[in-house]
């Protein structure tokens, strides 16, 4: 009973700063910013998610099998792990959606956002703070579109991060580096 005083203590401020947090977003919603927020959302589809993979598979020669081998169980990894953490911690959503099958804590969007952006960050270093951006982008969404308070989705980005990069090591993937003044990757990499 201590430990759980403790923890409810110790989370007491992430509540309240969530709930700035939300109060501040929603009082600033814009119109014109609805579009854009809906869409960003949108890019975490799993058909947006999965032609994205099969067009790396088949478009980059030297790296998108592996990488799409070791996206594809990056993502059964990170949902399934969200999924056990959403059930357990079955916090209600900002909305005030309340549903064990769908609860607020961790975002599943952020996760798989961050997750992929890790991935293809290692694939095309130079794009890295696109992609990065972009996985924020899909982060901030959820929280604009009050899906999820803001801790939600840092929670989200942590994990589906963390859970990349343990899989891709996990699976001994490695980027193959340029040929030396061949200015493109060639040969295959272990996935």
């Amino acid at each position: 009973m201590r430990t759980l005083l403790l923890a409810l203590a110790l989370l007491s401020p992430i509540g309240q700063l969530d709930a700035s947090i939300q109060q501040a977003v929603q009082a600033h919603r814009a119109g014109w910013l609805e579009g854009p927020m809906r869409a960003a959302t949108d890019i975490g589809k799993p058909a947006v998610v999965t032609g994205t993979l099969l067009g790396i598979a088949v478009l980059d020669a030297a790296e998108g099998v592996p990488l799409a081998r070791v996206a594809l169980v990056t993502a059964a990894m990170v949902n399934l792990v969200v999924e056990v953490i959403k059930r357990t911690t079955n916090r209600t959503r900002p909305d005030g959606e309340h549903k064990r099958s769908n609860a607020s804590f961790p975002s599943s969007h952020a996760a798989n956002a961050f997750a992929l952006a890790v991935l293809f960050a290692r694939r095309w270093p130079r794009g890295s703070a696109v992609f990065l951006a972009g996985a924020l982008l899909v982060a901030m969404s959820r929280v604009y579109l009050n899906r999820h308070f803001a801790s939600d989705a840092v929670a989200g980005a942590l994990l589906g991060a963390g859970l990349a990069l343990a899989v891709a090591r996990a699976m001994r993937w490695r980027v193959v580096a340029p040929a030396v003044g061949a200015g493109s990757t060639s040969g295959g990499s272990r996935a």
